[in-house]
């Protein structure tokens, strides 16, 4: 079943801002080989791989806020653990940092058109230190990295930071995003307008989102359909 793209509430001559997310939203999330990343690191500590995701979980608010190495070490990652797998967490998500079909072009007439472009990433420090030398670079007008800042989705502080970065307020803003992090609902509480992204015939991926009735997208391009 398809879904195509619902007007925004009122116009959309409030919106001056555009604020995206980054995983599986602009880019897509390098799941086969993160899985056999954490499938290696459990053996690495000797751990079931069960209670290993469990403790990984736990540690997930370490990791996303700068603070990688302390995560590894609850995990009970000695320092040649680290040394090992430390590089190949960056190697990973360096490379995974491609655009998705479309975004860099609907990022780029978005700009043309005179709104602003935002990004808010829940991600570690591996996006920032990347960031630079990624097809995304220059094509923002503000990007919050959660690793930089320290704040996470759903946190409101993070929206706002954005927000205030791009000189806009909430309400002018439309907020893009695959709905991890519960970032749908953190977008609305601040009042911006939350769009789900999702593959075209597919669900969305987050089983609480099964019943959104707010906008929706299945591409980048289709953004632009929504101003």
């Amino acid at each position: 079943m398809t879904h195509a793209a619902l007007p925004l509430r009122g116009d959309a001559e409030h919106v001056r801002a555009v604020v995206f997310d980054l995983w599986d939203t602009l880019v897509d999330w390098p799941a086969q080989p993160w899985d056999e990343y954490k499938r290696d690191f459990a053996q690495r500590l000797g751990l079931p791989l069960e209670r290993f995701e469990e403790q990984w979980l736990e540690t997930y608010p370490l990791r996303e806020t700068g603070q990688l190495e302390q995560s590894l070490r609850l995990l009970g990652a000695d320092d040649a653990a680290i040394a090992e797998f430390v590089p190949r967490r960056y190697a990973i998500i360096h490379e995974a940092l491609v655009p998705r079909p479309g975004a860099l072009e609907t990022l780029d007439e978005l700009r043309a058109r005179g709104f602003k472009v935002g990004l808010i990433s829940v991600c570690g420090d591996e996006v920032p230190e990347a960031w630079p030398e990624t097809p995304f670079a220059g094509r923002f007008d503000a990007e919050v990295f959660s690793s930089v800042c320290g704040l996470m989705k759903p946190d409101p502080r993070i929206y706002l930071l954005a927000a205030r970065e791009l000189g806009v307020e909430p309400e002018e803003c439309l907020f893009v995003g695959d709905g991890a992090n519960d970032e749908l609902p953190g977008a609305r509480e601040v009042g911006m307008e939350p769009v789900l992204i999702h593959r075209p015939g597919g669900a969305p991926a987050w089983k609480s989102l099964a019943n959104w009735t707010g906008l929706r997208v299945t591409s980048v391009p289709e953004v632009l359909d929504l101003l």
